[in-house]
């Protein structure tokens, strides 16, 4: 399943920004988010439930990609304005830096009862952490967390980085007339 979505996003990318290695740079998150998902389940000392921590990868998968879009797009867009490759990577920075952090930790916040295991009980006004109704959700949610985390950091620093090394891929630099 994990293969096939990645197939599809490739096919959807692919034609979007007329270009390989831009699609495959966007989908170059989801292997940054695969280790954050592992450093996270051994940070919280979760096992790899293939279940539910497998659907939380490919979750994931269609999560991460989502800020390599928006950065990439916001480039070509400054490309296609005449700016030359340097001060495009650093206005796209600093122009989409402050929605990707608020999305991921808005996200992040979101899921942090699940990863802890909280349980609040409404009726008897307790909050219980490691409640055992709540350990099936906790593996997904900290596949999730660890691995969005991870791959933000890397995609706010590589995908600059490997858009400054790459070449320009069908980007129009003169003006439409």
């Amino acid at each position: 399943a994990f293969v096939v979505a990645l197939g599809v996003m490739a096919l959807i990318l692919i034609p979007q920004f007329t270009s390989f290695s831009q699609a495959f740079l966007i989908l170059s998150a989801v292997l940054f988010s695969t280790v954050g998902v592992f450093a996270g389940l051994l940070i919280f000392q979760k096992p790899f439930g293939i279940i539910m921590s497998g659907i939380g990868v490919i979750a994931l998968a269609g999560i991460v990609v989502n800020n390599n879009i928006v950065l990439i797009d916001t480039y070509n867009q400054m490309r296609k304005r005449g700016l030359d490759k340097a001060e495009a990577i650093l206005r796209t920075g600093v122009q989409r830096l402050r929605p990707v952090l608020l999305t991921t930790i808005t996200t992040i916040l979101g899921l942090l009862p699940m990863v802890l295991e909280m349980n609040i009980d409404l009726v008897n006004q307790k909050v219980e952490f490691g409640a055992p109704s709540t350990q099936w959700w906790s593996q997904l949610a900290t596949a999730v967390a660890g691995g969005l985390a991870f791959a933000t950091v890397l995609t706010l620093v590589l995908t600059p980085c490997l858009l400054m090394l790459g070449r320009d891929h069908l980007v129009k630099l003169e003006p439409d007339e």
